[in-house]
């Protein structure tokens, strides 16, 4: 497997690279990104199989006292007994499907640990998108290690260090891409998927977890 690291990073680089997979330079964060972890024709194939198969829900949250429907569609599979809780909404885990076992026996082995979880998120259009915040909920234990695999239209990663306000970076997550995020990163870090007004393609990402 090639490795290549991305060499310099300032205040407002938008990180990208055509490696096998690199190292994002943050400092208190460890990031790996793949670009390139499934081909086209697998990305497709997945992206229209997953949409159609997958029981997809629509939760409300209170955003400023106000209840909302949330700006995307979810869905929580994993091992039983899994549950998982984030802004006020527990989700009970749907049992493994084939075709998410197989995904999670692949990146098992990129990210050395055993997921036993798996939180999907289709994004149907630019309108749909996902707030400033951390994967640092107490079920996900003290250095939590999140795997994301995205399918479908590229969408803006966008990260901001929570205590040295400069340090901000961006990467695009394109279809068949994988990002590994682990070690401190989630005490330091937030990440968005914001809004955006420009055309894209409906984007289904999967984050898989393992949840103590």
């Amino acid at each position: 497997m090639c490795l290549d690291s991305i060499s310099r990073f300032d205040t407002s680089t938008t990180l990208s690279t055509t490696s096998c997979h690199s190292f994002l330079p943050l400092p208190d964060a460890e990031i790996a990104f793949y670009p390139s972890l499934l081909d086209e024709q697998d990305s497709d194939r997945l992206l229209a199989k997953l949409t159609q198969t997958i029981d997809w829900r629509q939760d409300w949250i209170t955003v400023y006292g106000r209840s909302l429907p949330q700006p995307r569609l979810t869905a929580w599979v994993g091992d039983p007994g899994k549950a998982y809780t984030y802004s006020g909404i527990t989700m009970q885990p749907s049992g493994w499907t084939d075709t998410l076992l197989d995904l999670k026996a692949s990146v098992d082995v990129i990210a050395g640990v055993t997921f036993n979880s798996v939180l999907l998120n289709l994004y149907r259009d630019g309108n749909d998108s996902m707030g400033w915040h951390s994967d640092d909920e107490p079920e996900l234990g003290q250095n939590p290690v999140i795997g994301s695999l995205s399918l479908g239209g590229t969408r803006q990663f966008m990260l901001r260090h929570k205590h040295q306000k400069a340090l901000k970076a961006k990467l695009a997550l394109v279809s068949g891409s994988f990002l590994l995020m682990q070690g401190t990163t989630q005490h330091y870090w937030q990440h968005q998927v914001s809004k955006t007004k420009r055309a894209v393609a409906p984007r289904l990402n999967l984050t898989f977890r393992v949840i103590c």
